[in-house]
């Protein structure tokens, strides 16, 4: 049997067959789609733009010299020797421009130099900086307007000034409506096209009221503001909350007018602020601009669609037929996301109500969205890797190839016999043979009989961002944290849940697409998440990656309170944000714990649906993502005081809503450490310069293989994933910020636990004259809810729970609460806020 098959078999393909022929045929599809042919383009119209300015402006002066002369020889003017015209361009500059202004559309024709200049700036750049479409629709309206305009305006001039089409319009309107008709029409003509071009807002100006008495339900107290009122009613609605005071009673209400003007707390997440039954009930009367704001918008984005180019060839060699798998077709269709209503249940997103969810078009299309493989290229390749599996002896039944946008996956299954392993120790046989680089061999592959063989392509498909998030997957995923990373081999889109991860791992070699990574990461999230339900920490020691989102801060950052910068970069601050975030983790585990909830998504339920006393420190809890952009740098400088809260919070923050991404180019066991590896599952390795560090990020080999410029292999759910990442630019992200940095945001960023190191106060002693700055809030705060106790301190004023005793020992130092009962709550010695103000007063 093995005789007849090597009679079967046929020779080696001579060096001839090997060497590809070079010279290809250049098409006129080619031309078109060459980014020269583009700034040429770009160049061509930007000369005409200038070239019609010119011959326009010479021909307001010129026009008496060379009219005649154009009307007398038309189009053989340029055929005639002895005709002299006084234009700057000469007989072509005069000819134009008596066509555009005079038998056009007079004054009106300078617009065809704006729509010019558009186009030649947006080809010669390469980039989308004009909206040509919106320009056109203004050149072509006002074309009609203006040179109608000028008609009716200058009817009695020698000077065309509206151009023949301008007459002729005058004269038709004149007929059926007459002047006066004619020139209201202009005049709402001229009116509605400055309100579509500049959209102005015109206000009806308020005349002052006469104060009005403030009425408001005797069961609300007296320092509650009316949204406040509306949640008591409905929180006291449902249970019977007897003998316990109403929640935050330090707001404060002003009346103004006949409105109402809510001063809010320092609070970003405030759920006492929704005021409609209040108002509904009659018992406060809502101010118009308060009514406008509660409008909701509707936020829609633009669909576009992702095709998929797919083509069959046959081989005749070797008898094996090569099957290119077909490559599913990702949906470009989008889905509007619309704010819920005001129901029954608390709205997180009612303080920003309209905010505007980025745009599509705020995105580039990078590259084409098409893969498109090369038939010659496939055939070639797959000849090569049969040629060299037949030199060792190694047959084969079938091949496949799945084309992907950097890499193609060629699918062979061996004959019956046959090592896998004698196919994985021809890795660098099968590299020469190809002469490619990043040859990488999957012996088996996960879930399947084959043996796969990735290939870099010689034309590589830029993955955009714009195709991940306008597709129905993105859309319509019910992840806590969407995140849109780049595409299989296959084609499919990888969306995946961080929530789920629960922290990201990633490393690289310098200049692979980290920073790209990180940005596609942040923009998914940016695209999908209401600024009331997530929160950024970004730690930045390079200070130059993240300074990008610093625009975002009062919708998405959080800080330590007292800080100026939201991004952090110095290293003393990283270490006091990360503790921060280790108390807000303590925090919110006692919050789970006297909710009765497990994980952060039943804590918002129960809080949405009204079911926790927002007195006893209850709030609605948003997601808090740290992102930490060059970890080498901060272990390298602090070593154990970075790396034991980080393993803190990969250990325990992942049911309270506290999620890690970390960054470094430098993936040694010295940085990442075993501590740190343990708590990150999910693992994402962009080219690294040898195997060890493959191994030390992913577990595994093939990191090393990689060809760069986003070439990724991702540890996720014990499989190894090779994909291509998303590309998102620098300026695109810088859009997205800004669009998200003009919008209403918070009055500052979302505050985190305050921290003070214990090293900074050793040596002090404590003296009562030598107060906290927060001495008088905790004493406010412990005689209004006459609890002396720690922990209320610790919830209600977000602080450590250090900071939280060292204030309880100066209270029970001045006389506030007394001495210590174990487990019980202090005794509180003030009874009321009029004594405890004039003990204050004293102290002074």
């Amino acid at each position: 049997m093995a005789n007849r098959l090597k009679k079967k078999t046929p020779s080696p393909p001579s060096p001839e067959q090997l060497t590809p022929d070079k010279e290809t045929q250049v098409t006129v599809t080619e031309v078109v789609k060459d980014e020269r042919t583009a700034k040429i383009i770009g160049a061509v119209s930007l000369l005409l733009t200038v070239f019609l300015f010119v011959a326009f402006t010479s021909y307001l002066f010129t026009w008496q010299e060379d009219q005649d002369k154009v009307y007398r020889f038309g189009i053989k003017i340029f055929a005639t020797d002895d005709v002299h015209v006084s234009n700057l361009l000469g007989v072509l500059g005069a000819y134009v421009a008596h066509l555009l202004f005079y038998k056009g559309f007079g004054l009106a024709s300078y617009l065809f130099c704006t729509f010019f200049f558009v186009l030649g700036v947006n080809l010669l750049f390469g980039k989308k900086i004009f909206n040509l479409v919106r320009n056109l629709k203004y050149v072509l309206a006002g074309l009609l307007v203006l040179s109608m305009g000028f008609a009716f305006v200058a009817r009695n001039s020698s000077f065309s000034w509206g151009g023949a089409v301008g007459e002729l319009l005058n004269e038709w309107f004149i007929k059926w409506i007459g002047n006066v008709g004619t020139g209201f029409l202009l005049l709402l003509a001229l009116f509605s096209y400055f309100i579509w071009r500049f959209n102005p807002t015109f206000r009806i100006p308020e005349w002052k009221r006469k104060p009005a008495a403030l009425t408001v339900d005797p069961d609300i107290h007296a320092g509650e503001t009316a949204g406040e009122a509306m949640f008591l009613k409905e929180w006291n609605d449902e249970e019977d909350h007897t003998g316990e005071e109403s929640p935050l009673s330090n707001n404060r209400l002003k009346a103004e007018g006949k409105g109402v003007v809510v001063i809010m707390p320092q609070e970003s997440h405030n759920p006492m602020n929704e005021f409609e039954v209040l108002e509904k009930e009659g018992l406060v009367d809502m101010p118009e601009e308060a009514a406008v704001s509660m409008e909701e918008e509707e936020y829609e984005e633009e669909a576009s669609e992702e095709e998929v180019y797919e083509e069959e060839e046959e081989t005749e060699d070797d008898g094996l037929e090569l099957e290119i798998k077909e490559t599913p077709e990702a949906s470009g269709e989008t889905i509007s996301e619309t704010p819920g209503k005001l129901g029954t249940k608390y709205d997180a997103t009612f303080d920003l109500k309209g905010y505007k969810f980025p745009s599509l078009e705020l995105l580039e299309t990078h590259g084409s969205e098409k893969i498109v493989h090369d038939p010659a290229e496939l055939e070639t390749n797959k000849n090569q890797i049969i040629a060299t599996l037949k030199n060792y002896d190694i047959a084969i039944q079938r091949i496949a190839a799945t084309v992907g946008p950097t890499v193609t996956l060629y699918e062979i299954v061996p004959a019956p016999g046959v090592r896998i392993s004698r196919i994985k120790n021809l890795e660098d046989d099968i590299a020469l043979s190809l002469a490619a680089l990043g040859i990488r061999i999957i012996a088996p592959i996960p879930g399947k009989g084959t043996i796969g063989i990735e290939v870099p392509n010689v034309r590589k498909t830029v993955v955009s961002m714009k195709t991940l998030l306008a597709s129905d997957k993105f859309q319509s995923s019910s992840f806590s944290l969407p995140i849109a990373i780049g595409k299989k081999i296959d084609n499919d889109l990888f969306i995946v849940d961080l929530a789920s991860m629960p922290h990201l791992l990633m490393a690289g070699a310098t200049g692979q697409g980290k920073s790209v990574g990180l940005n596609a990461i942040l923009v998914s999230l940016l695209y999908k998440k209401h600024p009331s339900q997530l929160k950024f920490v970004l730690v930045d020691p390079k200070k130059v990656e993240l300074s990008l989102y610093r625009t975002i801060e009062k919708h998405f950052l959080a800080k330590l309170p007292g800080e100026d910068e939201s991004i952090i970069t110095d290293t003393k601050k990283v270490i006091n944000t990360l503790n921060a975030l280790c108390i807000e983790m303590d925090n919110r585990y006692d919050l789970l714990k006297e909710a009765g909830c497990r994980n952060i998504r039943e804590y918002n339920d129960k809080f949405q649906a009204r079911r926790l006393n927002p007195e006893k420190g209850h709030q609605y809890l948003p997601f808090i993502v740290l992102v930490v952009d060059e970890f080498a740098d901060l272990i390298m400088t602090a070593g154990k005081e970075v790396e034991m809260p980080i393993a803190r919070l990969a250990q325990l923050a992942r049911a309270v809503g506290i999620h890690l991404i970390i960054a470094t180019q430098r993936p040694s066991v010295n940085i990442i450490t075993g501590t740190i590896k343990a708590n990150f599952p999910a693992r994402i390795a962009f080219k690294v310069s040898s195997k060890i560090d493959s191994r030390t990020i992913l577990d595994a080999g093939g990191a090393e293989q990689l060809i760069g410029k986003g070439d990724m292999l991702v540890s996720y759910n014990g499989e190894i994933t090779r994909l291509q990442c998303a590309f998102v630019d620098t300026p695109e992200v810088e859009h997205i910020c800004e669009f998200i940095g003009e919008q209403k945001g918070y009055p500052h960023a979302f505050l985190l636990p305050e921290y003070i190191d214990e090293k900074d106060l050793e040596g002090k002693d404590f003296d009562v004259n030598d107060r906290d700055p927060l001495f008088e809030d905790a004493a406010r705060l412990i005689v209004q809810n006459q609890v002396g106790s720690t922990s209320l301190i610790q919830r209600r004023m977000k602080l450590g729970y250090n900071r939280a005793g060292r204030l309880m020992d100066q209270l029970e130092a001045a006389g506030v609460v007394g001495p210590n009962q174990g487990s019980k709550a202090r005794e509180v010695l003030f009874k009321t806020d009029v004594e405890l103000q004039e003990f204050l007063d004293s102290l002074i």
